[in-house]
């Protein structure tokens, strides 16, 4: 068994933990369906001090780019589009824009709560499609370490805390994730391998720009 008492059960404590939250992915239909939900708007009411009978007026901004709009087509087209850069570039160029919708007309609660229902289809999808083989590749990675170095197995499970957000904060946060993970090449064999991708996240989570982690990634490329 890879757990046990002796460790406190803490890889089974990391792999429930971050699997869950791997399963619940910010997208497109999700952030739909969160913001035409009625408690949104009362959490809303609440937060501004608006008395209810008050008309109130809700500007929401989406900004999607080919991948969002990939991302909710059927798994089998949206591949089919992202596999032909023409095509994308074609679509992204009137797809990739800022877009103020107001939530609170009937057209535009109408788009977001048409995009938040297709939660129902949600794993046809290629967004969960891309996510569930993302996840199974960093769970099993985590595992073929862990029966090395049960320390560095939980380390690289904890490094899911870096993936959060949606279109372009998902995907800066995604690199962030593959720059950490990048190291364990370059740490293979090291007794302190799993301090070290415990280190390199750390500063990931601390620096939005991502400076700090750069220069951790530098001074484990010039270990012996």
């Amino acid at each position: 068994a890879l757990d046990g008492p002796e460790h406190a059960y803490a890889l089974s404590i990391a792999a429930a933990k971050h699997l869950a939250n791997a399963m619940c992915y910010d997208d497109m239909i999700r952030v739909a369906d969160l913001k035409t939900r009625s408690t949104r708007d009362r959490r809303v009411r609440k937060e501004v001090g608006v008395k209810d009978g008050t008309v109130l007026q809700l500007t929401e901004y989406f900004h999607p780019r080919i991948e969002e709009f990939c991302g909710t087509l059927p798994a089998g087209l949206g591949s089919y589009i992202e596999d032909r850069p023409k095509l994308a570039n074609f679509l992204d160029r009137r797809i990739n824009r800022g877009r103020r919708i107001r939530t609170d007309s009937l057209t535009g609660f109408a788009m977001l709560w048409f995009i938040g229902g297709l939660r129902r289809w949600r794993r046809r999808l290629l967004r969960h499609k891309v996510e569930m083989e993302h996840l199974e590749r960093w769970y099993e990675l985590a595992l073929v370490h862990a029966r090395e170095d049960y320390v560095l197995g939980t380390e690289i499970l904890n490094c899911r805390r870096l993936i959060k957000g949606y279109s372009d904060t998902h995907a800066r946060a995604q690199s962030k994730f593959d720059r950490v993970l990048s190291a364990l090449t370059m740490l293979k064999g090291r007794d302190d391998a799993a301090d070290w991708i415990r280190r390199l996240r750390e500063a990931a989570l601390k620096d939005e720009k991502g400076d700090m982690l750069d220069g951790a990634l530098k001074t484990v490329a010039t270990l012996g």
